[in-house]
């Protein structure tokens, strides 16, 4: 199965390589850089396409809401969609064990170290989005969909320079960059110790998004909204 195929090339080049045939694709929303490849790979593979119900998926045969379970054709593996909205409207995650592990695919909403923009949502929104995922087991792999990951990482130093769990994981993740290999997967443990849209209810986050915005964050969705648009100019 592939997962938010912005592009098919890459698509059609792994399966050929690796003598692979394509089963399934799920999406996660709308954006072009996630859909954009359905249409030819359709034309090389006629599979089902999942995707959320409240968005318009090119292609989609099969409706994605929250709770509904997503049997993958020809892998004997079972997901289950989780509504995240925020990024966008519809937003959907798929979650469920993969080869014994507990596995997340979330698109734009959980990135490693960060979190996608506001495009269509609101700020309650993705923070009731993020707390959901975040209330995943700590083993569960997340696989994001863009590798933002340094990027992300310098921002969050900037709301928690002592946090050391933090500062091992820049090092770790710059390495692997360093070479030519992926940030992705992370885990639901690793972001809940280093991300700090997972950490806006915690003193010290919340001390440095009021610092930014120089007044009171009473509730933990006004510090999160705070460090969302810090990021954006960040």
């Amino acid at each position: 199965m592939v997962v938010d195929p912005g592009d098919e090339d890459p698509v059609l080049a792994y399966l050929g390589a690796h003598g692979l045939a394509l089963t399934a694709i799920l999406t996660t929303h709308h954006h072009p850089d996630h859909v954009g490849g359905v249409a030819a790979l359709l034309e090389r593979y006629p599979v089902p396409v999942f995707g959320p119900g409240k968005e318009k998926i090119p292609g989609r045969t099969h409706v994605v809401g929250d709770g509904t379970v997503v049997p993958v054709p020809g892998l004997g593996l079972t997901l289950t969609g989780i509504d995240v909205p925020g990024h966008t409207a519809g937003h959907i995650a798929y979650f469920g064990e993969v080869e014994g592990v507990p596995t997340l695919f979330c698109g734009d909403t959980l990135f490693a170290g960060g979190c996608g923009r506001l495009f269509e949502g609101t700020p309650e929104q993705m923070w009731a989005s993020l707390s959901t995922l975040a209330r995943l087991p700590a083993a569960t792999r997340v696989y994001c969909a863009h590798e933002y990951t340094l990027a992300n990482l310098a921002f969050a130093l900037a709301v928690e320079p002592d946090n050391a769990d933090l500062r091992a994981r820049q090092s770790a993740e710059a390495g692997k960059r360093a070479r030519g290999e992926p940030t992705v997967p992370s885990t639901i443990g690793i972001e809940r110790a280093t991300n700090p849209f997972l950490r806006a209810a915690l003193p010290g986050v919340r001390a440095a998004a009021e610092r930014r915005a120089g007044r009171a964050l009473p509730a933990d969705v006004d510090a999160f909204a705070e460090l969302r648009e810090w990021k954006n100019t960040f």
